[in-house]
């Protein structure tokens, strides 16, 4: 029994030493094996945080419209847009039977377009406008930071003449702007400028050329030529200090334009306005067509924001040059405007203009959205030196809702009256008032 006890254990002894060899190899193996995975697997994890921290960089994002930005590369694309459409009714004096009086219609701006950022501080916009029918291109520019302070514009792109027609349509407190600013002829146009910011003050400026439809083939004039000549200069400065919870905006601005204007192809200039609304094309204000050689123009804005509360206004000079011996013409126009939201707001306010207000109930989330009410007296003068281009006096109310902060219905009402106005009522009296009421309804993105 013994003998096969230790028979066995020599056996199993042979056994486990003739084993541990190829025991050792399988377990190099193994460990070999599982080396190489976790360096797999540690090299997948690296790709898919690379990929997630890719993605987080180009992740969609909700501002308006929907985003996207990567901020460690610099770009940014995002669409942009908005649609007004109006309706109104413009009173018609005794004996004036006008087209373009009692009741109407537009769809009054259907724009749709991009905006961006590119790598070394450049960005873009470009915008269309389809109202009407047609395809109008408003914005079209390359812009560039230079610092931190100072920006850079080329393309088409609005002047600096106004607070008022630098503020957008989406954000104005009337439905159309005021009387002066389409009396002027101001509109955006091609050219160069320069934005400078430095704390409280703000300093613009530019050269421009025509608006860029004036540029095309299409827009050349009588002799099928290059009319489209005419040249100008826009300086704007503003200060706006914050005083405690108060948002005060002084400023004024200069401008030059040679009309590029002859007598030889017909080229001529109109000064003229609409009554509040752009349904309508009757201008009951309006100078006949002049030879004007060249424009210069100065304005003054003020402005304050107090919480619920604002007020601003402008005045503005334009001394039309003629081409010839005939004297110089020196029109005028302004206004004086207050509003108050009813529902607590505050008008929004930002680099030199007017801006977006944030609705502090929106409907959608338990509440009303934000009710303001505007009062403005609006003055123009286009008569001077034998020139009758009329006088109006404008009495103007409006009540905007905003149920949140991107949709707008506003409601207007607009006394106008008129000395030696340009259409005739019965008798020939120039001298009259007419009533205008205007709706619009307003989607921006």
């Amino acid at each position: 029994m013994l003998r096969k006890l230790t028979l066995l254990s020599l056996l199993a002894g042979t056994a486990l030493t003739a084993a541990t060899p190829a025991a050792a190899q399988d377990s190099d193996a193994i460990a070999a094996e599982i080396a190489a995975m976790r360096a797999k697997i540690e090299s997948l994890e690296a790709k898919v945080k690379e990929l997630e921290g890719a993605k987080a960089a180009v992740v969609p994002s909700w501002k308006g419209a929907l985003q996207f930005s990567d901020k460690d590369k610099g770009w940014s694309f995002k669409p942009r847009g908005r649609l007004q459409y109006d309706v109104a009714h413009v009173g018609s004096p005794d004996g004036v039977s006008d087209p373009g009086l009692g009741f109407s219609n537009e769809l009054r701006r259907a724009r749709l377009g991009v905006e961006g950022t590119i790598p070394g501080g450049f960005g873009y916009k470009f915008e269309l406008d389809f109202a009407d029918n047609e395809v109008e291109i408003t914005d079209a520019i390359l812009t560039y930071d230079a610092t931190d302070s100072l920006g850079l514009t080329i393309g088409q792109h609005n002047g600096f003449q106004s607070l008022e027609e630098l503020t957008s349509s989406r954000f104005t407190s009337f439905i159309e702007r005021a009387a002066f600013t389409d009396a002027f002829n101001f509109e955006r146009r091609v050219g160069f400028s320069a934005n400078y910011s430095a704390g409280d003050l703000l300093l613009q400026g530019g050269v421009f050329t025509d608006n860029i439809d004036q540029l095309s083939d299409s827009g050349d004039g009588t002799g099928l030529g290059d009319e489209n000549n005419s040249v100008g200069a826009d300086l704007r400065a503003v200060y706006a200090p914050k005083l405690g919870s108060t948002q005060l905006h002084l400023g004024g601005s200069a401008h030059w334009r040679d009309t590029g204007d002859t007598v030889d192809n017909g080229v001529t200039t109109r000064y003229r306005q609409r009554p509040f609304v752009h349904t309508s094309n009757s201008r009951f204000l309006a100078t006949p067509a002049l030879a004007v050689e060249d424009e210069m123009h100065y304005g003054l804005e003020a402005a304050l924001i107090q919480g619920p509360f604002h007020a601003a206004g402008e005045v503005h000079w334009l001394k039309a040059d003629r081409i010839g011996s005939d004297p110089s013409a020196n029109f005028f126009g302004g206004y004086a405007e207050v509003g108050y939201y009813l529902t607590g707001e505050t008008r929004g306010y930002k680099g030199g203009t007017f801006d977006r207000t944030k609705v502090l109930s929106p409907v959608g989330e338990g509440g009303f959205g934000a009710v303001q009410l505007n009062l403005r007296y609006d003055h123009a003068d286009l008569s001077d030196n034998g020139i009758i281009g009329g006088k109006q006096s404008g009495y103007e109310a409006s009540l905007i809702w905003i149920p949140q902060d991107y949709v707008r219905f506003l409601l207007n009402y607009a006394r106008l009256s008129y000395d030696d106005a340009a259409i005739a009522a019965a008798g020939g009296d120039r001298d009259y008032g007419i009533d205008v009421i205007a709706a619009r309804a307003q989607i921006d993105f």
